[in-house]
């Protein structure tokens, strides 16, 4: 059999209408192969947990307000996020344990600012892809 040339199998039969779902089992073993070890556990395990703190709605919007405002103080957050400073500031530290934010001290204040150009740009391209046409459609 070529190295190329796709396994077919029958797959089981079911009662599934979903027309998303495969009707047989097919795998291209040369492409599974070249991608097997192309995806380290760690990294998407550290992805996860980034999406996850960003999942939450007050979290995204902290973060859309650091972009768009590229550091406020944590009373100035809270004012926009309508939350406690407590709130507010717990939000914030695990934005910034996960490398989402950063933060420095001033005084008596604390501001934070997007950790760098990548979760700036992650969360501009989520705000344009969310703002497509396409994600309404449904």
């Amino acid at each position: 059999m070529a190295a190329n040339q796709k396994i077919n199998v029958a797959a089981q039969a079911g009662t599934q209408s979903n027309n998303e779902v495969c009707e047989i089992v097919c795998y291209d073993a040369e492409k599974i192969s070249a991608l097997k070890h192309t995806v380290d556990d760690k990294e998407a395990q550290g992805m996860a947990q980034l999406f996850k703190a960003l999942s939450d709605p007050t979290r995204m919007k902290m973060a859309m307000y650091l972009d768009k405002g590229d550091e406020l103080c944590v009373c100035d957050m809270a004012i926009l996020t309508g939350h406690t400073i407590a709130t507010t500031s717990h939000h914030l530290r695990l934005m910034r344990s996960l490398g989402i934010a950063k933060s420095r001290k001033e005084g008596k204040n604390v501001f934070y600012s997007l950790h760098d150009h990548h979760i700036r740009l992650l969360v501009r391209m989520t705000l344009e892809h969310m703002r497509e046409e396409h994600c309404h459609a449904e």
